[in-house]
C-alpha cells in the first residue's frame, strides 16, 4: 500500500475497496417515522465503484484536527481525495504546504490564492510565493463514523 505521512494527514491508495460489495437496499431509509421492512430491495454495493471514480488517482486520507469541523470534516474522518480534478474557487482540497499536508477551502480571486478554514478558531492561509505549495488534489467525499 502506497502512503504518504505528515502530522496533518495521511494518505493511502483505495486498496482496502478492492472487489468489496456490501448489501445495499436501494429505497430511502426514513429518518422520521419507519417504514414496512418488506418494501426494501436487496443489491450489492460496490463503494469503490460508487466513491472512486479515477482509479489511478484517488488516495483515502484520514483528517487530523478540526480546522474544517464547519464543512463538516471532523477528526478522524476518511477523505477521498481525486488527484485527476482541477482545482477550483471554493472547492476543498489537500495541499502540500511548507512540508506538511493540510485540508481547507481554496478561495481564488485575482489577487490570489487563500487556505480557508471551516473553523473561526484557525487563521485564513494566504499563499505567498515564500511558501513551498502544491494543491495534491480535491476531496470528493468524506467516511464518517458513527
Amino acid at each position: 500500500m502506497k502512503t504518504y505521512k505528515s502530522k496533518a494527514l495521511t494518505l493511502f491508495k483505495p486498496e482496502i475497496l478492492k472487489n468489496s460489495g456490501a448489501a445495499f437496499f436501494d429505497t430511502g431509509i426514513s429518518a422520521g417515522f419507519p417504514s414496512p421492512a418488506d418494501d426494501f430491495s436487496e443489491h450489492r454495493l460496490s463503494l469503490d465503484h460508487t466513491l472512486v471514480k479515477n482509479k489511478e488517482t484517488t488516495f483515502f486520507a484520514r483528517v487530523s484536527g478540526q480546522s474544517m469541523i464547519g464543512a463538516g470534516l471532523n477528526d478522524n474522518d476518511l477523505l477521498v481525495i481525486d488527484r485527476s480534478l482541477e482545482p477550483a474557487h471554493n472547492k476543498i482540497a489537500v495541499c502540500f504546504l511548507d512540508g506538511e499536508f493540510t485540508v481547507k477551502r481554496l478561495k481564488v480571486n485575482a489577487e490570489g490564492i487563500w487556505l480557508q478554514p471551516e473553523n473561526t478558531d484557525y487563521p485564513i492561509i494566504k499563499i505567498t510565493n515564500q511558501n513551498d505549495f502544491v494543491i495534491w488534489g480535491i476531496v470528493t467525499n468524506v467516511i464518517k463514523k458513527v
